[in-house]
């Protein structure tokens, strides 16, 4: 097993070293497997499908040469459809340890998102679980060499006259391509973004300078692997670090998260803000308001009584946690705000697939101002482009070893990205202090131009919307000339079953007018808003959980008329 180092001095020289080692994913397969061997890599949090690092080599080893029998070599891709297990692990590395190309594919894409990624990057080889296969076409099905169940590693296709060992493979190089990861982002237009074994392997040691890992740690994976933040940030960083990385079998319900907290007793978890915002807005802000007691200790002794919730939440969360990485997504401030009274171990990260992700970080008990993303992450250059001179706002853009070789198959969309002195365009709009913290104001593509020409940002109106009781979440844009807000109300708020009677009507345009009343009162005299329509259901997401912008341009919300 391996050894605890005692030094400090020891451990740290131990993980420069690494970091100088592991150029490419072959060098951290080969680094991991042998200096852990006998230590648990991942495992199902309710057992089932468990890797030592050890166990880990042989079976990725075994797989890798079984693609080699059929002629599947370097550079070939080789896509991966699953839900989060240990397996999907290694069909990764099997692909990427060996030169291959690993194609990572959200599993909440639909059958045609599946066949035009399988069909846009070419891929001659399919690992894919049972519960996927509904979505997988007989078109895709005829075209690819191999299908693999990646459950059990059957395969579900291969064709016997493919047999000729001539599937070569190499070590790959730092600069060559390691995964093409599609996403369509909040724009709607699928890119396939090309990361290189360079940009990966520098995200890991940028995060090993965020949140050091060690193989004492327990990652609990919750996201979905196939996205750049969960694979790069947590996936793979728990096996940079030796650490343990378990998954859920099922789907992240408070109800099998927080089971899955108290057995495992994780010690780094990363998250999207929605997880951390339900259980503060719908569990313990509640809590305290329905207390008499807790309700006037909040008034007179909140310090005493923030800590002793936060004690609380960590306990909930397992009684061991270290960091809980927030990203994806903005925090709304007054989660953050109470996360911060509560010395919760939370960290706030900003990044993109493009830049594999890391961006900024903004790390545990730091002590900057609530809406910062952070500093510049380890080797990142950022600065602001275009920066308006009585605002401060410019563009983020960066450059490092962290930023994509470009779109696959899309020179004209990379060169609109990346420059000619490598700084990558990031369409995010932020402001930065003194001290180097950035904070996000919004995307260039969400901005409105008010009629002075001054821009508006929809996502701070939506901050202020989704802090009204009774809003589950808001969405803002512009409409013949003025702006307008689409409010998805909880359920509790207002109940859509009733909606063919007199007294729901009411409810509804009670609530509407709320919303205006207070939003108008509370933002700027540019920012105010002139109509605001009710949905029914619940906005489509990215599995980040932001909203899918594009779907709304042209909604009226779902309300009904009134007969």
């Amino acid at each position: 097993m391996a050894k605890r180092i005692k030094s400090p001095y020891k451990a740290w020289r131990r993980y420069r070293e690494r970091e100088q080692t592991c150029t490419t994913l072959r060098k951290v397969f080969e680094y991991a497997t042998t200096k852990y061997a006998e230590r648990t890599a991942y495992q199902y949090v309710d057992g089932g499908q468990k890797y030592t690092y050890e166990e880990f080599r042989r079976k990725t080893e075994q797989l890798s040469l079984r693609m080699t029998r059929f002629g599947i070599k370097h550079g070939d891709r080789v896509a991966i459809f699953s839900q989060n297990m240990p397996n999907w692990v290694v069909a990764f590395f099997s692909a990427t340890a060996f030169g291959r190309v690993a194609v990572p594919i959200l599993p909440d894409s639909s059958e045609v998102e599946l066949t035009n990624i399988l069909n846009h990057s070419e891929s001659k080889v399919l690992f894919i679980s049972q519960r996927m296969m509904p979505k997988l076409s007989d078109e895709c099905r005829q075209k690819i060499t191999l299908i693999i169940d990646i459950e059990t590693f059957e395969f579900i296709k291969r064709n016997d006259d493919d047999f000729r060992c001539n599937g070569w493979v190499k070590d790959p190089m730092p600069d060559d391509l390691a995964c093409i990861i599609y996403t369509s982002g909040t724009t709607g237009n699928a890119k396939g973004v090309m990361l290189s074994h360079r940009n990966i392997c520098h995200n890991l040691a940028a995060s090993f300078k965020a949140q050091p890992a060690f193989t004492r740690d327990r990652f609990l994976s919750i996201l979905p692997a196939a996205h750049a933040y969960e694979m790069n940030v947590s996936t793979l960083y728990s096996f940079y670090a030796g650490a343990t990385c378990y998954t859920l079998q099922k789907p992240p319900t408070p109800t099998i998260l927080l089971a899955a907290m108290k057995k495992v007793k994780p010690t780094i978890v990363c998250s999207v803000p929605l997880i951390i915002e339900k259980v503060v807005k719908n569990s313990v802000l509640p809590t305290i308001q329905k207390s008499r007691v807790l309700s006037w200790a909040d008034k007179h002794l909140p310090r005493l009584l923030h800590w002793f919730i936060g004690k609380r939440m960590v306990k909930t969360f397992g009684g061991k946690l270290l960091f809980f990485g927030i990203g994806g997504a903005k925090l709304d401030p007054s989660v953050e705000e109470f996360l911060r009274s509560c010395h919760f171990p939370y960290a706030v990260g900003y990044g993109l697939t493009e830049t594999a992700p890391l961006v900024c970080n903004l790390m545990v008990h730091t002590s900057k101002g609530v809406g910062s993303i952070g500093v510049a992450s380890y080797k990142v250059e950022i600065r602001l482009d275009n920066v308006n001179p009585e605002t401060g706002e410019g563009e983020i853009v960066v450059r490092g070893n962290n930023v994509m070789l470009g779109y696959y198959k899309d020179p004209e969309r990379t060169l609109k990205v990346i420059d000619d002195d490598g700084w990558f365009h990031t369409n995010d709009v932020a402001s930065v202090d003194q001290n180097g913290y950035y904070y996000i104001k919004g995307r260039l593509n969400n901005t409105i131009l008010g009629p002075s020409g001054e821009n508006i940002y929809p996502e701070e109106i939506e901050q202020v919307i989704n802090n009204i009781e009774g809003v589950e979440e808001s969405l803002v844009m512009e409409r013949d000339g003025k702006l307008v807000a689409l409010v998805k109300f909880t359920d509790n708020a207002l109940d859509w079953n009733q909606a063919t009677e007199d007294k729901w009507f009411e409810e509804l345009e009670n609530r509407k007018k709320a919303v205006l009343d207070w939003v108008n009162k509370t933002v700027g005299k540019n920012s105010k808003i002139g109509e605001v329509d009710a949905m029914k259901e619940p906005f489509e997401k990215t599995a980040t959980q932001k909203i899918r912008r594009f779907k709304y341009k042209d909604s009226h919300g779902d309300e009904p008329e009134k007969k």
